[in-house]
């Protein structure tokens, strides 16, 4: 059955947890729900980015991990591994041997698919503060790997969104102010 009723009152339970209820407006509800729209955004952009096989895969692999940030903060046994970080860190050194420096601010968009990314940065931004918030409110735990993680998240997200304008030919448009 695809659904239960059990949230029929406004609350929900943690994966793995004491299985109390909580309110699906608390801030672990609101930092799982942002986690999840950015999942759903990502497999959004992965479909986008087919005919650009390395931007997919590292789509795919951020999926992988927001699941056990999410698990994590439902209150499972899970956390992301530092070679997680050291991976994202890694691929955002091969981009940025690949594109221009970044010269200041630039106006989104250019390609589809950059805006595209460029969204999945700002949702990427929210999920983190999200968390964070949930986190400061010791409504639930993070590791500090999750904290790194989502922060160097936003970062390839944005460099991936670099990447897709350069592969495309596109040049950075910097904003006149």
């Amino acid at each position: 059955m695809l659904y239960t009723g059990n949230g029929d009152d406004g609350t929900t339970k943690l994966f793995n947890c004491n299985q109390q209820k909580i309110s699906k407006s608390s801030e672990v509800s609101e930092a799982l729900g942002a986690l999840d729209e950015l999942n759903a955004f990502l497999g959004f952009v992965k479909v986008q980015s087919a005919m650009e096989p390395r931007i997919a895969n590292a789509l795919r692999e951020m999926q992988e991990n927001l699941f056990i940030i999410q698990a994590e903060v439902a209150g499972a046994d899970k956390k992301i591994e530092k070679s997680a970080i050291e991976n994202i860190e890694k691929l955002i050194g091969e981009i940025e041997k690949e594109i221009p420096p970044i010269k200041g601010f630039s106006i989104t968009g250019g390609t589809e698919l950059s805006a595209l990314l460029d969204v999945a940065r700002t949702l990427a931004r929210r999920a983190e503060r999200r968390l964070i918030a949930a986190n400061e409110m010791n409504m639930c735990k993070i590791s500090d790997e999750t904290t790194v993680y989502m922060n160097r998240l936003s970062s390839l997200l944005f460099a991936l969104a670099r990447l897709a304008n350069h592969i495309a030919g596109v040049a950075e448009e910097s904003p006149k102010y």
